[in-house]
C-alpha cells in the first residue's frame, strides 16, 4: 500500500478497511513506521478512526472529510466508515478483511464514488488485500443485462454493418455457462455465538495459490485463474506455438517485445518463478514449460551448453574478450539476466574490472563490434 501511494500521491486520501479496532490499530502504527520521514512532518498523516476513539476519532473524520486539509491521508478503521461518511476526495478504498457481503461491499466502495473535478477527483482505486472482495463486482441481480446489444460487422466492401438487438428476458444471447461463486463456509466457533479470533506468531507461511481475476470476453462477469494457467492462456494467445515465441525471443529487441506483452498483461517473471516454484529455470523455458509443456532447463545448464557446444563463437575472440563474454554468461546463470543492456552490464562487477566502457569495447573491436558480440551471445543461449 505504501508502495503504491508513493508511486502514485502519497497524499491521496485513503481509507483503510480492517478486520477490528485491534486490527485497525495495528494497521495504524505498522503504516506509521513505513512513512516515518512523512509523519515526522505531518504527526497525524495516519490516524484510526474507531468507535474506541470517540471525541479523537471524530476530530480526526472531521478533518479527513475537509477538502482543504493536507491530513490525515491514511485512516484505518473496522466499520465506522462503512456508511453515513462523505469524503469527497477520497482517492483510494484498501480491503484488508474479507467481505462476504454484497450490501457491505457496495457501502465500502460507496466512500470512493464522489466525482470532484475542481480537486482532480475523477476516479478512486479499489486495493483488495484478501481477493475477497473483488468477485463482488459481478451482482446479475443489481445491475441485470443491457437492453440493447449492439456489434459492428464488415460488408464485403468494408463498410461497417451496425447490428443491435434486444436482449431476450434479460439474458445475454451467449453460449456460455453461467459462472457461480461459492463462498466457503466460515470456520466453526468454539461456543455458539462467539467469534474466534486466530492470531500467528512465528511458524512456516506459504502461498497455496496465486489467482487472477479476469473480466470475461463481454466485459461482465469476473473468473478466478490459477496465475500460472492466466499466463499460458497469454503467452499461447501471442504466440502459437513455443518455435514461434523462441523466434521472438533469439533476437534481443525482439525479446524485449516479448516482456513489454507479458508486463501489459500483468506477468512479471518474478511472481510467475514464486507461483510456479520455479526459481532456477530459465525465463524463456519457464514460459514454454507452463504454455506448451516443453521441458526445463536452469540457468546454469544454458551457459555450460553454449561454453561447451560454441566454442567458435568464442574462439573468435581475443583473450580478454572471451573472459568477458564468461563473465556475461556467469552472470546470467547466477542472476537469471533477461537481457544484456549495453552500456550498464559492463559497469558492473567483475566485469568493470577490466576498464571503462570504452576500453572493454576496444578488446571487441569498438563499440559496433561489442553490441554484436553480445547480442549474438544471447541468440546462442536460446537457440536450441
Amino acid at each position: 500500500m505504501t508502495g503504491f501511494l508513493q508511486k502514485s500521491n502519497p497524499f491521496a486520501k485513503t481509507i483503510i478497511f480492517c478486520v477490528d479496532q485491534e486490527h485497525a490499530d495495528e494497521m495504524r502504527r505498522a503504516l506509521n513506521n513505513l512513512n516515518a520521514e512523512i509523519v515526522q512532518k505531518y504527526p497525524d498523516y495516519v490516524c484510526r478512526n474507531t468507535s474506541e476513539e470517540g471525541q479523537t476519532g471524530r476530530g480526526h473524520l472531521s478533518r479527513f472529510q475537509e477538502l482543504e486539509t493536507v491530513t490525515p491521508v491514511l485512516v484505518t478503521t473496522s466499520k465506522l466508515l462503512t456508511t453515513g461518511v462523505d469524503v469527497q476526495t477520497c482517492k483510494n478504498v484498501a480491503l484488508v478483511r474479507v467481505i462476504n457481503s454484497m450490501k457491505e461491499f457496495k457501502q465500502i466502495i460507496g466512500r470512493g464514488t464522489r466525482v470532484r473535478d475542481d480537486y482532480d477527483k475523477f476516479f478512486f482505486n479499489i486495493l483488495d488485500y484478501t481477493g475477497s472482495a473483488t468477485r463482488l463486482f459481478a451482482d446479475p441481480e443489481f445491475d441485470g443485462a443491457p437492453a440493447l446489444l449492439t456489434e459492428e460487422e464488415i460488408d464485403e466492401k468494408g463498410a461497417l454493418i451496425p447490428n443491435t438487438y434486444e436482449v431476450v428476458e434479460g439474458e445475454l444471447p451467449s453460449a456460455e455457462p453461467e459462472m457461480k461463486w461459492e463462498v466457503a463456509p466460515p470456520i466453526p466457533d468454539d461456543s455458539e455465538g462467539v467469534r474466534r479470533k486466530f492470531y500467528f506468531d512465528g511458524g512456516h507461511v506459504e502461498i497455496a495459490a496465486h489467482l487472477v481475476y479476469e473480466l470475461d470476453t463481454e466485459g461482465r462477469q469476473l473468473r478466478v485463474v490459477k496465475f500460472t494457467d492466466y499466463t499460458a492462456e497469454k503467452v499461447r494467445t501471442l504466440y502459437l506455438s513455443a518455435i514461434e515465441l523462441r523466434r521472438q525471443w533469439e533476437n534481443p529487441e525482439q525479446r524485449s517485445e516479448v516482456i513489454a506483452l507479458l508486463e501489459e498483461r500483468g506477468i512479471s517473471f518474478e511472481e510467475l518463478a514464486s507461483a510456479a516454484n520455479q526459481p532456477e529455470a530459465v525465463p524463456f523455458d519457464r514460459l514454454c514449460h507452463i504454455a506448451y509443456n516443453a521441458p526445463l532447463r536452469t540457468r546454469r545448464e544454458r551457459a555450460d551448453r553454449l561454453r561447451k557446444d560454441k566454442k567458435d563463437f568464442f574462439d573468435q575472440y581475443g583473450p580478454e574478450a572471451k573472459i568477458i563474454l564468461g563473465e556475461l554468461l556467469d552472470k546470467y546463470a547466477d542472476y537469471g539476466t533477461a537481457q544484456f543492456i549495453i552500456p550498464d552490464v559492463l559497469k558492473v562487477p567483475p566485469i568493470s574490472d577490466h576498464g571503462n566502457v570504452i576500453e572493454i569495447a576496444g578488446f571487441f573491436g569498438g563499440p559496433e563490434k561489442l553490441k554484436e558480440a553480445v547480442n549474438q551471445l544471447q541468440t546462442l543461449l536460446y537457440a536450441a
